[in-house]
């Protein structure tokens, strides 16, 4: 499996620059909940120390860890795709520091710059594809770790 693309590191630096004035730095504290699933996505942040693990309710009283993102990591990319909404929850794993960008900012900022927009877009669709890949590993070990019994 190829190395996570980090996204402030993979824009050029004049993008890197535009982007960056929008930034605003934030922190949460250990065990915060950052967002819920189902709730609008108008933002994303860039880890910059700790960790987030990213969850999915799978019962009224259990949650599954399916990623762990740490520095450097995009938290968040459903603010890109209609319906706004997050696909998954998010919880500081500890206390995390992170910028944060308002989405519709972001948007704007992309319109007006055709050249950084499609550099965003491609290595969020290449930070898509690397997530993807790795929940596909880790179902395929839980897959042949436990396999279902059949029964005959």
């Amino acid at each position: 499996m190829t190395r996570a693309t980090k996204l402030l590191t993979a824009l050029p630096q004049p993008q890197r620059q535009r982007l960056m004035t929008l930034a605003r730095e934030v922190s949460f504290p250990e065990d915060a909940r950052i967002f819920e699933a189902g709730r609008t996505a108008d933002r994303f942040w860039v880890i910059r120390s700790g960790a987030v693990s990213l969850d999915l309710q799978v019962t009224p009283l259990r949650r599954v860890t399916v990623a762990s993102l740490g520095s450097g990591d995009l938290l968040g990319w459903s603010w890109l795709f209609p319906p706004y909404q997050w696909d998954f929850g998010a919880e500081a794993f500890s206390p995390v520091r992170a910028y944060e960008f308002d989405a519709r900012s972001v948007l704007d900022l992309c319109e007006e710059d055709p050249a950084l927009g499609l550099s965003l877009m491609r290595i969020v669709a290449e930070i898509l594809a690397h997530r993807l890949e790795a929940t596909r590993v880790k179902l395929m070990e839980q897959y042949t770790l436990h396999p279902r019994r059949r029964t005959v």
